[in-house]
Protein backbone atom coordinates (compact mmCIF):
# COMPACT_ATOMS: atom_id res chain seq x y z
CA UNK A 1 0.00 0.00 0.00
CA UNK A 2 2.42 2.29 0.91
CA UNK A 3 4.52 2.23 -2.89
CA UNK A 4 1.04 3.33 -4.73
CA UNK A 5 0.94 6.48 -2.53
CA UNK A 6 4.17 7.29 -2.99
CA UNK A 7 3.97 7.22 -6.67
CA UNK A 8 1.20 9.28 -6.55
CA UNK A 9 2.20 11.43 -4.17
CA UNK A 10 5.53 12.56 -6.67
CA UNK A 11 3.31 12.27 -9.69
CA UNK A 12 0.77 15.16 -7.52
CA UNK A 13 4.31 16.97 -6.71
CA UNK A 14 5.31 17.88 -9.76
CA UNK A 15 2.52 19.34 -11.02
CA UNK A 16 1.93 20.95 -14.68
CA UNK A 17 5.11 21.09 -16.39
CA UNK A 18 6.39 24.74 -17.39
CA UNK A 19 7.98 26.04 -20.31
CA UNK A 20 10.82 28.24 -20.19
CA UNK A 21 12.29 30.80 -23.19
CA UNK A 22 15.09 32.59 -23.27
CA UNK A 23 15.62 35.46 -25.09
CA UNK A 24 15.57 39.53 -25.91
CA UNK A 25 12.37 41.79 -25.88
CA UNK A 26 12.46 43.08 -29.47
CA UNK A 27 9.17 44.65 -29.04
CA UNK A 28 6.51 46.04 -26.84
CA UNK A 29 2.88 45.98 -27.77
CA UNK A 30 1.32 47.75 -24.83
CA UNK A 31 1.29 47.74 -21.06
CA UNK A 32 1.01 43.36 -21.20
CA UNK A 33 2.60 41.95 -24.24
CA UNK A 34 5.95 41.89 -25.86
CA UNK A 35 7.90 40.35 -28.46
CA UNK A 36 10.62 37.91 -27.46
CA UNK A 37 13.86 36.62 -30.01
CA UNK A 38 15.30 33.72 -29.29
CA UNK A 39 18.75 32.74 -29.43
CA UNK A 40 17.34 30.72 -33.11
CA UNK A 41 16.18 34.14 -33.93
CA UNK A 42 12.61 32.70 -33.67
CA UNK A 43 10.10 35.71 -32.72
CA UNK A 44 7.48 34.98 -30.05
CA UNK A 45 4.71 37.10 -28.85
CA UNK A 46 4.40 36.55 -25.11
CA UNK A 47 1.77 38.17 -22.90
CA UNK A 48 1.79 38.72 -18.97
CA UNK A 49 0.51 36.22 -17.08
CA UNK A 50 -2.19 37.15 -14.04
CA UNK A 51 -2.56 41.53 -15.66
CA UNK A 52 -4.23 43.17 -17.87
CA UNK A 53 -3.14 46.65 -18.82
CA UNK A 54 -4.76 49.79 -19.79
CA UNK A 55 -5.34 49.21 -24.16
CA UNK A 56 -3.56 51.47 -25.98
CA UNK A 57 -6.54 54.08 -26.09
CA UNK A 58 -7.58 54.33 -23.05
CA UNK A 59 -5.99 56.47 -20.16
CA UNK A 60 -2.83 55.39 -19.35
CA UNK A 61 -2.15 52.95 -21.41
CA UNK A 62 0.51 54.86 -23.12
CA UNK A 63 1.81 55.26 -19.58
CA UNK A 64 1.71 51.91 -19.04
CA UNK A 65 3.52 50.62 -22.01
CA UNK A 66 6.27 53.03 -21.71
CA UNK A 67 6.84 51.51 -18.18
CA UNK A 68 6.86 47.98 -19.54
CA UNK A 69 9.51 49.29 -22.25
CA UNK A 70 11.53 50.62 -19.84
CA UNK A 71 11.60 47.53 -17.88
CA UNK A 72 12.13 44.92 -20.61
CA UNK A 73 12.89 46.76 -24.35
CA UNK A 74 16.14 45.72 -25.35
CA UNK A 75 16.97 43.06 -22.27
CA UNK A 76 17.41 39.85 -21.62
CA UNK A 77 14.58 37.80 -20.25
CA UNK A 78 12.80 34.09 -18.74
CA UNK A 79 9.56 33.71 -19.63
CA UNK A 80 7.90 30.63 -17.82
CA UNK A 81 5.12 29.39 -19.52
CA UNK A 82 2.14 26.76 -19.82
CA UNK A 83 -0.14 27.52 -21.97
CA UNK A 84 -1.31 30.03 -25.01
CA UNK A 85 -3.94 31.94 -25.37
CA UNK A 86 -6.79 32.32 -28.39
CA UNK A 87 -4.30 34.03 -30.31
CA UNK A 88 -1.41 31.63 -30.47
CA UNK A 89 0.42 34.01 -27.76
CA UNK A 90 2.22 32.37 -25.14
CA UNK A 91 0.98 33.27 -21.46
CA UNK A 92 3.92 33.72 -19.03
CA UNK A 93 5.92 34.84 -16.25
CA UNK A 94 8.47 37.39 -17.59
CA UNK A 95 11.42 37.68 -15.73
CA UNK A 96 14.12 40.64 -16.08
CA UNK A 97 17.28 41.82 -14.14
CA UNK A 98 15.80 44.35 -12.06
CA UNK A 99 17.30 48.26 -13.28
CA UNK A 100 18.65 49.11 -10.01
CA UNK A 101 20.97 45.74 -10.11
CA UNK A 102 23.13 45.14 -12.81
CA UNK A 103 24.90 42.21 -11.33
CA UNK A 104 21.58 40.88 -10.55
CA UNK A 105 19.78 37.81 -11.52
CA UNK A 106 16.38 38.53 -13.33
CA UNK A 107 14.57 38.33 -10.75
CA UNK A 108 11.77 41.18 -11.43
CA UNK A 109 8.33 39.58 -12.16
CA UNK A 110 7.44 42.11 -14.88
CA UNK A 111 4.01 41.77 -14.13
CA UNK A 112 3.98 42.08 -10.70
CA UNK A 113 5.74 45.12 -11.57
CA UNK A 114 3.68 47.15 -13.27
CA UNK A 115 0.59 46.22 -10.82
CA UNK A 116 3.25 47.31 -8.40
CA UNK A 117 3.32 51.06 -9.83
CA UNK A 118 -0.22 51.34 -10.52
CA UNK A 119 -0.25 50.34 -14.93
CA UNK A 120 -2.11 47.10 -14.50
CA UNK A 121 -4.92 44.82 -13.15
CA UNK A 122 -4.56 42.01 -11.54
CA UNK A 123 -6.22 39.31 -14.07
CA UNK A 124 -8.72 37.83 -11.49
CA UNK A 125 -10.94 36.06 -13.93
CA UNK A 126 -7.33 33.87 -14.96
CA UNK A 127 -6.15 33.97 -10.73
CA UNK A 128 -6.63 29.96 -11.03
CA UNK A 129 -3.89 29.43 -13.34
CA UNK A 130 -1.09 31.32 -10.94
CA UNK A 131 0.66 29.93 -8.40
CA UNK A 132 -1.19 30.67 -4.60
CA UNK A 133 1.73 32.57 -3.74
CA UNK A 134 1.46 34.68 -7.08
CA UNK A 135 -2.30 35.40 -6.30
CA UNK A 136 -1.49 36.45 -3.25
CA UNK A 137 1.58 38.81 -4.30
CA UNK A 138 -0.79 40.23 -6.94
CA UNK A 139 -3.81 40.60 -5.36
CA UNK A 140 -1.94 42.74 -2.28
CA UNK A 141 0.13 44.89 -4.99
CA UNK A 142 -3.11 45.62 -6.59
CA UNK A 143 -4.73 46.81 -3.32
CA UNK A 144 -1.80 49.16 -1.99
CA UNK A 145 -1.86 50.64 -5.18
CA UNK A 146 -5.20 51.46 -5.12
CA UNK A 147 -4.39 52.74 -1.41
CA UNK A 148 -1.63 54.88 -2.65
CA UNK A 149 -3.89 55.78 -5.44
CA UNK A 150 -0.62 55.33 -7.89
CA UNK A 151 -0.89 55.16 -11.90
CA UNK A 152 -4.36 54.32 -13.13
CA UNK A 153 -5.87 54.51 -9.43
CA UNK A 154 -5.56 58.00 -9.35
CA UNK A 155 -8.50 58.63 -11.97
CA UNK A 156 -11.90 58.92 -9.71
CA UNK A 157 -13.21 55.93 -12.01
CA UNK A 158 -10.68 53.70 -13.77
CA UNK A 159 -12.31 51.75 -16.19
CA UNK A 160 -10.73 47.65 -16.74
CA UNK A 161 -9.41 46.96 -19.97
CA UNK A 162 -11.87 43.93 -20.36
CA UNK A 163 -14.90 46.38 -19.80
CA UNK A 164 -13.59 49.11 -22.06
CA UNK A 165 -13.02 46.24 -24.57
CA UNK A 166 -16.46 45.47 -24.39
CA UNK A 167 -17.64 48.92 -24.93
Amino acid sequence: MKKPIAILFLALSFGAHADTLLGRVVGVADGDTVTVLDAGRQQHKIRLQGIDAPEKKQPFGERSKQNLARMVFGKDVRVEWEKRDKYKRIVGKVWVQPASCPTCPMTLDAGHAQITVGLAWWYRKYAGEQSPQDRGAYEHSEQEARARRAGLWSDPDPVPPWEWRRR
